[in-house]
């Protein structure tokens, strides 16, 4: 009997430790839920904007539901029970009895904000500062990566539009152009600063043409092609489609819509719809023979096994494959460009908050 009763002692304070273990549960999940949450959050992202890259290809209305907050809550309870007896008599006897419950619970709180209104216009409608589009360019992006994305006539030079309702092939002049710029960016001779001319400060792009090689030849190409002085150092930088004189560089830039509408008109869709009048054919008759797609996103009946990102649409599945790093990279810098169309206070939205258990 006494054997028994303190077995069940023993059993209540292991019980009573165990549960003790669990009362530092907050810092365990910390490194747990953070790195789970930027997983999650980060391909729900991915999606997100593939879906609208393929709506947008069937000329549907792109919805972006951005998550405002997350909050967890965790709860960790316990409860022992022990009751012990025993008799002496001949028709009574011993007993003894040991119960234990805990609960462990979960609930987070996901908050989502409809991109609407005054903020979708600012962050999808309004175009890219020209002085974001200098300022990647000084960070070496490449010029020519940039310029393709991001603009849509440099100087009365027209890139391609494959999109919208007026698709038309890119002016002959601007790949040769943005190579030609390509060239001197990689000597280290293409520069901008800011400068201050009279009251106002105006962005400045340069050349550093210092001796007559390959270098100088191609700045000399872009300036023929621009239209700019051969002799001047340094030219204007304005948002337009035609600069005011041979000093100035105007740039019509589009904005986080004309880009997406430009990348969903690469979207291969299924014969099977074009030839129903569901999704116009792709138009891909503009690029030259060395110019390849700014992006392949594919399209097939089932779930593809190796995809950087895919999403179900239309009883169809459309991906990027995971091995087609130009693609990748250029849809990972879409969504990083969101970033430089974030200007202002945000504008009051609904929300929606959804729990989650």
């Amino acid at each position: 009997m006494l054997k028994k009763a303190g077995l069940a002692v023993l059993a209540t304070l292991s019980m009573l430790v165990l549960m003790h273990g669990c009362t530092g549960i907050g810092p365990k999940t910390v490194t747990r839920d953070r790195f789970n949450y930027i997983e999650a959050l980060s391909d729900s992202w991915k999606k997100q904007m593939l879906l609208n890259l393929v709506k947008i290809r069937y000329v549907d209305a792109p919805v972006f539901l951005e998550v405002a907050s997350v909050i967890s809550q965790y709860e960790v309870v316990g409860q022992v029970d022990l009751e012990l007896g025993w008799s002496n008599s001949l028709v009574g006897g011993d007993s003894q009895t040991v119960g234990g419950s805990g609960t462990y619970s979960d609930r987070p709180t996901v908050t989502y904000t409809p991109l609407v209104g005054e903020k979708f216009t600012r962050s999808l409608m309004t175009p890219i500062p020209v002085e974001g589009i200098l300022s990647l360019i000084q960070a070496d992006y490449p010029v020519n990566f940039i310029l393709r994305i991001c603009v849509q006539t440099i100087n009365n030079i027209d890139n391609r539009s494959g999109g919208g309702l007026d698709p038309r092939p890119a002016d002959p002049k601007f790949y040769e152009l943005i190579e030609a710029l390509r060239k001197v960016q990689q000597s280290g001779k293409l520069g901008m600063r800011v400068k201050s001319i009279g009251e106002d400060e105006r962005v400045v792009m340069f050349f550093r043409a210092e001796d007559a090689d390959e270098d100088f030849q191609e700045d000399n190409v872009a300036r023929k092609i621009l239209g700019l002085d051969p002799d001047a150092a340094e030219f204007r930088v304005v948002y337009g489609a035609i600069g005011m004189d041979d000093r100035e560089l105007a740039m019509l830039t589009r904005s986080m819509l004309q880009i997406m509408i430009e990348l969903g008109s690469y979207v291969e869709v299924p014969a099977k719809d074009v030839d129903e009048g569901r999704v116009a054919a792709g138009f891909t008759a503009d690029e030259a023979s060395d110019v390849p797609p700014l992006i392949r996103i594919h399209s097939g009946a089932s779930s593809p096994k190796d995809a950087f990102v895919a999403v179900p649409y239309r009883d169809n599945w459309f991906w990027i494959d995971d091995t087609d790093l130009p693609s990748k990279r250029i849809f990972s810098f879409l969504m990083m460009l969101f970033s430089l169309t974030e200007t202002g206070d945000r504008a009051a939205a609904p929300i929606v908050t959804v729990p989650t258990n």
